[in-house]
């Protein structure tokens, strides 16, 4: 699997506190070797990220991608729940 990653979730990694982008960098791992692994609760999004899907990182964390052909991902966004989808 080829990842890519926006320009936003890169910077937005680099802010985080060590253990985050320490587990951040981990599943990113997982999901390139295996993208269905079920550690990563692999899910489609719906609504206004309808075409897009999430990955668990840790406890209430997330990164979201976009599918790019079939083995590809284009990581776009990464925070808590609440912070992605406002809920």
């Amino acid at each position: 699997m080829r990842l890519y990653f926006s320009a936003r979730f890169k910077k937005k990694r680099a802010r985080l506190p060590h253990p985050l982008q320490a587990k951040l960098d981990e599943r990113l791992t997982l999901f390139a070797r295996e993208p269905f692994d079920p550690i990563l609760n692999n899910h489609q999004l719906h609504g206004k990220y309808a075409g897009y899907r999430s990955i668990d990182i840790m406890g209430d964390y997330r990164a979201m991608y976009d599918p790019v052909g079939e083995s590809g991902a284009h990581f776009i966004l990464h925070g808590t729940h609440a912070e992605l989808y406002g809920k």
